[in-house]
């Protein structure tokens, strides 16, 4: 795709995978995505620290985990049976899988979109045209407006 392609308003994020331009069903934006990042985030420092709370002296590295692994289960658990995370539930965002839209995610492409997405801290920045970040493409899904 050229530059020009990019300014012609024939073609826009997620035209080549047939999704529309606007609306539900749309490509979400990254904005859209990092705010319901953070939100899942601040959810899984939440319910980690819950869990720690039961631990007698708990180290930082211990807190660490705790808020790390429950983001992990919940990407993973929550994308595969519902196709969104919290964040993503209060945004209107959802995970599709490309070749089947009429289902969830799964087990394996959910964790094969999250260890990318949580290993780059979900913000790596490269994305393509199509509005789907490479985490998206290994695991081929799209991330859309709900």
């Amino acid at each position: 795709m050229t530059l020009g392609e990019l300014r012609n308003p024939a073609t826009w994020p997620g035209s080549r995978i047939g999704l529309p331009k606007e609306g539900p069903g749309s490509v979400a934006s990254f904005s859209a995505r990092a705010i319901a990042f953070m939100i899942d985030i601040a959810a899984s420092a939440l319910a980690g620290g819950l869990v720690i709370a039961s631990v007698h002296n708990p180290t930082a590295t211990d807190r660490q985990l705790a808020a790390y692994a429950a983001l992990f289960l919940e990407h993973v658990l929550l994308v595969a049976l519902t196709g969104q995370t919290l964040g993503m539930r209060l945004l209107s965002l959802k995970v599709l899988r490309i070749k089947d839209e009429t289902r969830p995610p799964g087990f394996v492409p959910a964790l094969v979109r999250t260890v990318p997405l949580l290993l780059t801290a979900g913000l790596a920045g490269f994305f393509t045209r199509d509005g789907r970040g490479l985490h998206d493409l290994a695991a081929g899904s799209v991330v859309i407006r709900d």
